[in-house]
């Protein structure tokens, strides 16, 4: 390990993400840490009902299968592996990890961080799940203490980051601009391949180099710096462009709040340094505040689907019709379903060559606290209907069983009334306290903006011509990073896309909360959008439940734009 650089690899953005990655990161070229994420809202949900059936489970078992294939080459080339796929049973999956290695022959030091569930003592009474976003102290600590592997449950997906490169550095909890950096390289590795390239939105010129694209590392300086890059020979490309659309990926404004640190992303400096190498620095920290956030799941009831095809001519008055005969079928049953939902979409086109370009697909989502009520009742009445109803009538598929949904919610908590405690690889519990300050957040002064580009004549094209643009989910809010490259491109951006203009673009967001946040260093411009979710993406509220395509929406939207700028 080099001392004056910190190379993190990351392995995995998401529970199911490519299996095989884990051993391309290590046999790839050089590390000193390898990190993991597994965890997101959903995830979590979905392991408390793994949990619910059997005690021992609430882990990323996908995790320990990886292992069986590479703890001897982690081990061999002393690499630390840092995940947090322990869910909701840290300790239990540190247990099956000492157990895989005894079964290899092995000797692995196993830590893991413990703390964040809430759910015990009912201090939030319904909740399936109820865990704290922890900092990176307790990861530092286990490292520390000589740890080869170190598994935890719900940290921030920056924390990776920030407790290894505490513990090579060994900075202080107040080292804030430090700190920041970490968190801004946490922040771009936790997504794996999103930062070379995987879902760019500007893919189209480098498209031949994405078939597999390779997993990001970070090279991290003491002073906090990084350089962004990827192994040599690796699919994927690291440019400007992959590194902006990560850094404004489920971010909002410019104070990025964690239990560590607060990092202002408008400090943030990104220079290609060279190809497949990108610098970050000039982060600046505050101190984190004085609340940890914390994510809720709970079950909210059942939901069920239909997909009705229309096909051809009078696609109104089909949708119509079968509106109306489904309307009718809910009325006369036992009980009828607490909400219904349609949705037409026009994927229909007039005098096509296909069957499937002449169609349009209607949706029924119906949701109840009763499973019977949204299964057999909606079966029963979607199916009842095949030679009633309207001409061509057929569904894309027969409505299944009620499937349970859930329903998230972030609460925040008191800082002292959470217990991190880092268990060592021989056992030994520490309790993990922050010594540092907190501050309450306030608002950052909004920064002045170009002047507006002078008129000239202009084009009615697709925004996505000249802006480039990420979308993401937390809870039931969405945000759409939008950028472009190049001074004159900011100034008509700034000037033009307001919140107004957001709005109009985006019919959807007209009667929600939109906050539009101006990133000048990445010359960004980032928009919260509340409660177009619903409550989050496993009560699947929406057509696309989690704002993935949401910035690509925007991106196709035509706008009048200067053809200096085409």
């Amino acid at each position: 390990m080099s001392g004056d650089v910190l190379r993190v690899g990351n392995a995995s953005g998401f529970y199911g993400d490519r299996f095989d990655a884990l051993r391309e990161m290590l046999e790839g070229g050089p590390l000193d840490v390898l990190t993991g994420d597994y965890l997101a809202e959903l995830t979590m949900l979905i392991l408390g009902r793994d949990r619910l059936k059997d005690p021992a489970r609430g882990y990323a078992r996908t995790f320990l299968r990886q292992l069986e294939e590479t703890l001897g080459l982690a081990l061999d080339r002393g690499v630390r592996i840092v995940a947090n796929a322990g869910g909701l049973n840290p300790a239990g999956l540190a247990d099956a990890v000492r157990e895989l290695a005894a079964r290899l022959g092995l000797h692995a030091r196993v830590a893991h961080v413990e703390g964040d569930d809430l759910a015990p003592g009912g201090r939030f009474p319904g909740a399936l799940t109820a865990n704290a976003y922890l900092g990176g102290a307790g990861i530092t600590a286990c490292l520390a203490a000589g740890a080869d592997i170190v598994v935890t449950g719900r940290v921030t997906d920056a924390a990776l980051v920030t407790g290894p490169a505490a513990w090579h550095f060994g900075w202080a909890q107040d080292a804030y601009d430090r700190l920041a950096g970490a968190v801004v390289a946490g922040h771009l590795l936790e997504c794996g391949t999103q930062a070379t390239g995987g879902n760019h939105s500007r893919f189209k010129e480098r498209a031949s180099e994405l078939r597999r694209p390779g997993f990001p590392l970070a090279e991290l300086h003491e002073d906090g710096s990084c350089v962004i890059t990827k192994h040599p020979g690796t699919g994927g490309f690291v440019d400007v462009g992959t590194v902006t659309e990560q850094l404004l990926y489920e971010t909002g404004g410019a104070r990025y709040a964690g239990p560590d640190v607060t990092a202002r992303l408008d400090t943030v400096r990104l220079t290609q340094e060279a190809p497949d190498r990108v610098r970050v620095d000039g982060v600046r920290g505050e101190a984190p505040p004085p609340t940890l956030k914390a994510g809720l799941n709970r079950l909210g009831g059942f939901r069920n689907e239909v997909v009705f095809v229309l096909t051809g001519l009078d696609i109104e008055a089909k949708a119509a019709l079968v509106r109306d005969q489904m309307d009718d079928a809910f009325a006369r049953a036992k009980s009828r379903p607490a909400q219904v939902t349609w949705e037409l979409a026009r994927t229909d086109r007039p005098d096509a060559e296909t069957q499937e370009t002449a169609s349009a697909l209607l949706r029924l989502v119906v949701r109840d606290a009763d499973a019977d009520t949204v299964g057999r009742t909606l079966s029963s009445a979607a199916i009842e209907l095949a030679l009633g109803s309207y001409p061509g009538f057929h569904v894309t598929a027969p409505p299944g069983k009620a499937a349970p949904y859930g329903v998230f919610e972030a609460a925040y908590v008191d800082r002292a009334d959470v217990e991190q405690v880092a268990v060592l690889p021989y056992g030994e519990r520490q309790l993990i306290t922050y010594d540092g300050a907190t501050r309450a957040l306030s608002d950052v002064e909004p920064p002045p903006l170009p002047a507006p580009p002078p008129p000239g004549p202009t084009r009615r094209v697709p925004l996505g011509a000249v802006a480039g643009a990420r979308s993401g989910d937390k809870g039931g809010d969405a945000n759409v990073g939008v950028w472009v490259d190049g001074d004159d491109a900011w100034a008509w951006l700034a000037h033009e896309l307001t919140v107004e203009r957001f709005r109009e673009l985006l019919p959807e967001t007209r009667p929600l909360t939109v906050v539009r946040h101006v990133l000048p260093n990445l010359r960004a411009l980032n928009f919260t959008v509340t409660g177009l979710l619903g409550q989050g993406v496993a009560s699947r509220h929406r057509f696309d439940p989690q704002a993935k395509g949401l910035g690509e929406w925007l991106r196709s939207r035509h706008l009048d734009i200067p053809e200096v700028l085409l």
